[in-house]
């Protein structure tokens, strides 16, 4: 059995990261001999996808109903000095975030994907699977790929990919920030592929900026900081904050009764407006990034009180919803759902029917243990196979 090592390349400002991979001299290709068909198969579909790619897209790759599998497959591929796979620590366990596959034009070869033709196969396949998405506004990226040398196209197709999945799990960030969640760094994408997705997509469309991301709150609290203070209620409606200027405070004066968070950025504005003396309200960027949650978890920590949360009645909102309730529950807070129930999206003169994606991400969370408003909301979604967006009655 070949001994895994393990390598710790946290910097000190980031000591939670690590790799995995096997201390073999070279790669057991007579091991691959003894795979089954189903395994065969499936890292057939995900080498397609590149050397360099994310744990999160072999898993989209697999599906729910072969997550086991692939787990599985990842760690064999380890083992046999196929793979190296990178992990970062989150809430005290290990998780994968980014894979390396080793010896790639050997594995190519060995699953039978030529290695002449290997690259325009993994090109086709990524243009067929864009192209399949029927958007109108790649189909000027597509067209450029399709000019390209097929290694180039490759990787700004995965940059696509990786812009629509962006958007999907509605991210909020800055060029650096999209780099880290594409490349698992935040300076991995150059000049010349900037240069590109710039003249390709309206960036800012995409919720990805130059600048630094901002916090936008309502409340009537006055912050304090080394350098002097901020008066939140002189805003007749929110004030946006950096993140640096959260991470400053040092305590803050006035009362938080309940902290509202709202998703959408329209009913946001409203429930900002409108809200109670002693309320405060936030706006939650969709899939909070890793700066709204540090900002986040520091205004709390100044500032304590009870959240309720508002996020749009589908299956993403769900999950949003449960991530903004995990930040009160880890500081000993009491967070709740708020106008997310079954009714509030019965109330809707507009809905939408669940995508294949939507599917899948309701099916995961049923099978968790969801407080009992979101539980009622995700049955009442799977029996009438619809969704909504809250700016309809919030």
């Amino acid at each position: 059995m070949s001994e895994i090592f393990t390598e710790f390349i946290g910097t000190s400002r980031n000591p939670k990261k690590r790799k995995r991979y096997a201390t073999l001299a070279a790669p057991d290709t007579q091991a691959l001999a003894t795979l089954s068909g189903e395994w065969r198969d499936l890292l057939t579909q995900c080498v397609k996808n590149g050397e360099n790619a994310r744990w999160d897209t072999w898993l989209k790759i697999a599906g729910i109903a072969r997550k086991t599998l692939v787990e599985q497959l990842r760690d064999w591929l380890v083992k046999h000095g196929w793979l190296r796979v990178y992990e970062e620590k989150r809430s005290g366990d290990w998780w994968a975030y980014k894979l390396e596959v080793l010896h790639f034009s050997v594995l190519q070869h060995a699953l039978g994907l030529v290695q002449a033709g290997a690259q325009k196969l993994i090109l086709q396949t990524l243009l067929n699977q864009l192209e399949n998405l029927q958007d109108a506004s790649l189909q000027l990226a597509l067209d450029n790929l399709q000019t390209m040398p097929a290694s180039r196209a490759i990787t700004r197709a995965i940059l696509v990919q990786y812009l629509l999945d962006w958007i999907k799990e509605e991210r909020v960030g800055t060029y650096r920030d999209f780099s880290l969640f594409a490349r698992g760094a935040t300076k991995e994408i150059s000049q010349a592929e900037w240069a590109w997705l710039d003249d390709h997509f309206d960036l800012a469309e995409f919720n990805i900026e130059r600048h630094t991301p901002l916090l936008l709150i309502s409340a009537n609290l006055i912050l304090h900081t080394k350098l002097g203070e901020t008066n939140l209620g002189t805003a007749p409606d929110f004030a946006a904050l950096t993140p640096a200027t959260v991470k400053s405070i040092q305590f803050a004066s006035g009362e938080i009764s309940t902290w509202i968070l709202v998703e959408n950025r329209t009913s946001f504005e409203r429930v900002a407006r409108n809200r109670q003396a002693d309320e405060g309200v936030i706006w939650l960027p969709g899939y909070p990034p890793n700066w709204w949650k540090e900002a986040v978890k520091h205004v709390i920590n100044i500032a304590p009180a009870p959240a309720k949360i508002a996020c749009d009645p589908d299956p993403a909102g769900i999950a949003i919803a449960l991530s903004a309730i995990a930040l009160w529950r880890e500081a000993g807070l009491e967070a709740a759902a708020w106008k997310m129930g079954a009714k509030a999206l019965e109330s809707l003169s507009s809905k939408k029917p669940l995508s294949d994606f939507d599917q899948q991400q309701l099916a995961s969370l049923l099978k968790q243990d969801l407080p009992v408003e979101l539980r009622v909301l995700a049955e009442y979604m799977q029996e009438r196979q619809q969704k909504g967006e809250q700016e309809g009655y919030l």
